[in-house]
């Protein structure tokens, strides 16, 4: 009994030596995205400056597919000692309204460490469309046969739930035009093909500075910081209509809870610098940081929010 009280004693003391001794080797950060892409750049701007704090480089690898699932899922079945960690989109939220059989479950086999960025999309319609406001818009689209056609970036995409979303709101029949991404969808936009789309502002803003595509709305509670002139669509009479674009950071569960707070720190300090600041401005997006636990209750509302809007638009993925 002596024997395996000190091995129980000595295997503590190892397991709490190697949680002190965290990071001690190269970090992964799995993508749930294709390189180029707005978590791309995010993780490639604050990997370098997470490498100089941990002490260990923070290597960047991308695993998109399957709506993300398959990052997800990669990163939920590794071991939980800090090394492998996942920076994944809109779509974790999402996905469990839209998939009943996940390969994992979101809450349940990743731990949320901190939100890193939020960003709200704009409605944007091509300029050939009459309006300049969304009540403009409402007015135009209600007197419309046949409907107005939406692209999104495909089916049950945040966009296209941003579109359902406003469709319930007010009440329009608007046909939906899914397209695979959100490059194609906007470049069909902006030659005229599909009149409307709730479009990424970042990928958005340069069409609208050079007057290929008028802006209606953002989709934030407030007004973006590089377009203040912009309303929000709460502002427009759509009383708590709040839609953003985001990403976090994951870790397998059961990890350490003084790695995921390691971590939720490094992150929050990276974020706090003024040129990463500046750069997240540049790119129309908004630093976060947040704790684990003020995550967890971001996305458990946000998981409610969409569950209820795929539900009300009936809305089905193959």
């Amino acid at each position: 009994m002596k024997a395996i009280f000190r091995f129980l004693l000595l295997l503590t003391f190892a397991v709490g030596a190697a949680h002190a001794q965290f990071p001690n080797k190269p970090i992964r950060l799995i993508l749930s995205t294709s390189p180029g892409g707005g978590a791309d750049v995010t993780a490639r701007l604050i990997a370098p400056k997470l490498s100089e704090g941990l002490g260990q480089n923070v290597v960047v690898e991308n695993r998109p597919g399957a709506s993300g699932m398959i990052a997800g899922e990669y990163v939920a079945r590794q071991p939980a000692d800090g090394y492998t960690i996942l920076l994944d989109i809109t779509t974790h939220a999402v996905n469990p309204a839209l998939y009943p059989k996940m390969p994992y479950e979101p809450l349940k086999d990743l731990v949320p460490v901190t939100q890193v960025m939020q960003a709200p999309n704009v409605l944007v319609v091509h300029p050939s469309v009459p309006v300049n406001n969304v009540r403009e818009f409402i007015a135009y689209a209600k007197g419309q046969t046949p409907p107005l056609a939406v692209a999104s970036s495909g089916n049950g995409s945040a966009q296209h739930l941003a579109a359902e979303m406003f469709k319930m709101r007010t009440g329009l029949d608007l046909v939906h035009v899914p397209y695979k991404g959100g490059g194609p969808a906007l470049a069909d936009v902006v030659a005229g093909q599909v009149p409307v789309f709730f479009a990424l502002l970042s990928s958005a803003t340069p069409h609208i500075k050079a007057g290929r595509l008028k802006p209606l709305a953002v989709t934030g509670s407030t007004r973006a910081q590089s377009m203040p002139e912009l309303p929000t669509i709460a502002e427009a009479g759509l009383s708590g209509y709040e839609i953003y674009d985001f990403n976090g950071l994951f870790l397998p569960a059961r990890t350490p809870p003084e790695i995921v707070q390691r971590w939720q720190r490094e992150v929050a300090r990276v974020l706090a610098m003024p040129e990463i600041r500046e750069r997240f401005a540049a790119l129309g997006t908004e630093p976060v940081g947040s704790t684990p636990q003020a995550f967890e209750a971001f996305l458990r509302s946000e998981i409610t929010k969409w569950t209820k809007v795929v539900k009300d638009a009936n809305i089905k993925v193959e």
